[in-house]
Formats: C-alpha cells, structure tokens, sequence
C-alpha cells in the first residue's frame, strides 16, 4: 500500500516538475511576411509591432526568411542610422537562425541602407531566464514564475514527508 502511494506520488510530482525545464523557443520575423521591405508608408514600424508583442529569452533564436537580401547583426547606432559599414555579422542565405546568446537589446537590419531607412530593421529585448546575481529585479507576483516555484518546494517537502513516513511504516 505504502509503496503504491509513494509510486502515485512520485509520478505527480515528475509531471508538476517537468514543465519548469527550460526550453528555447524560435521565432520567424515578421511571421507570415517574413523579413522584407516594408513596401507601405504604414507599415515603417512593422517589426517593432511584431518584436513588441513577444518576449525573448537568452538561447530563444531568430529565424530571418528572405529573398534577394541580407540580414547584419549590428550595434545601436547601425541600427539607428541604417550604418552598414561595420556590422558585426552579414548573412545573405535567404534563411538565417540567430541564436539570442546574452541578455540586453539585440539590434538587426536589411544589409541594404534603403530598405532599413524604410523600417527593415529589428530591435529586440533579450531577457534571462532567472535574474542576474546582483540585480533587482522587480517583486515577483505570486501568480508567476514565483507561484509556481514555491508549489513545487511545497510539493517536493510534502513528498520527502511521505517517504520518511512510509520507510518508517514499512
């Protein structure tokens, strides 16, 4: 009996722990249009309205999709300025994957100045998973990440409670 319950108890709490492993998701820019020129005076700002409504986690990846351009990795003030001149990286694949390495802005842009004046051009917000040793990071509420942290502790304390007390009983 006791080790049936401890069996049952050890498979709920493999399934409530199992969806706090880590995973990296990849994002396709720009979604269905891809990476291209804006080709509307509307749509200057469409990769910031992509960029804004997701979130971006160190070891997530960029998926550029293109034709007939190029994708550069760039600093601020490329971006900014549609500078090309010193790039970090220049890709011209038509299918690029950029993995999102460390936390802070990641700025990018069409390798051609004309179609980057014209808005093809991407500046995304890499965050950590966990904050930095350190840092401040705002209080938790207890909904998230932290709610689900302190279930687990509870879960896992309630557990290790159980074992001692079916070793004890058998």
């Amino acid at each position: 009996m006791a080790s049936s319950m401890l069996s049952c108890l050890t498979t709920l709490l493999l399934l409530i722990i199992t969806p706090a492993a880590v995973t990296a998701d990849e994002f396709k820019v720009g979604g269905d249009e891809g990476w291209r020129e804006p080709t509307v005076a509307n749509e200057t700002d469409m990769y910031k309205k992509w960029a804004e409504t997701l979130r971006f986690h160190v070891q997530d990846s960029l998926r550029f999709v293109y034709k007939n351009d190029s994708v550069m990795v760039v600093e601020k003030l490329g971006y900014y300025h549609c500078n090309s001149s010193k790039p970090a990286s220049v890709f011209k694949d038509g299918n690029t994957k950029i993995d999102l390495e460390r936390p802070g802005p990641a700025y990018f842009a069409s390798g051609d100045p004309d179609h980057c004046k014209n808005g093809q051009r991407l500046l995304v917000e890499v965050v950590t998973l966990h904050p930095i040793s350190g840092s401040s990071p705002p209080a938790p509420s207890p909904s998230g990440a932290a709610g689900y942290s302190s279930l687990v502790a509870q879960l896992v304390w309630l557990y290790l409670v159980v074992v001692v007390a079916a070793s004890n009983h058998g």
